[in-house]
């Protein structure tokens, strides 16, 4: 999890296309800037770093249930828990679940969890534009590559067949 870059999700874990659920990973780094003020002696991850977190766990979820046919921006943020402090070194798993998925749009259930204990949860609507519409097809593959999505979505094509 790199904070100060909004990369938030480290290692997609697993994806289940029949399910529609993603499980990643992210570790908070032991040291941010954003910590530096957040709070002074006692840092916290800010609750929207939690939202955003969720959020691009299920913006993965929406890559791969339609094969990267156009990108995921967040739209609303409905019903959003925090239920726990998430300090530095927490290890994080973020589960997103595709509600629906279509007309332009998407809605995901997401949950973060550390040490089997749920700390946030919400749902989301992200609103879905082709990706020749917005110039962000290979850094957005380029990331999805990076945290393993690609991997991942060849393993459970695989699990389908």
């Amino acid at each position: 999890m790199q904070l100060e870059y909004f990369q938030m999700i480290d290692r997609i874990e697993s994806l289940d296309l029949e399910r529609s659920i993603l499980v990643a990973s992210a570790t908070v780094p032991a040291e941010s800037p954003v910590f530096e003020g957040h709070f002074p002696g006692m840092p916290l991850v800010p609750g929207v770093l939690l939202i955003e977190t969720m959020a691009q766990a299920s913006g993965f979820l929406v890559l791969a249930m339609t094969d990267f046919a156009a990108m995921p921006f967040l739209m609303t943020v409905d019903g959003a828990k925090m239920r726990d402090f998430v300090t530095p070194g927490a290890a994080l798993e973020i589960t997103a679940t595709l509600e629906h998925e279509g007309s332009g749009y998407a809605v995901t259930k997401a949950k973060i969890t550390s040490g089997g204990k749920k700390v946030a949860d919400c749902q989301l609507k992200l609103r879905t534009i082709p990706f020749d519409q917005v110039p962000l097809a290979g850094i957005v593959r380029n990331r999805a590559a990076e945290v393993g999505l690609m991997t991942t979505m060849a393993q459970a094509a695989g699990d389908r067949q």
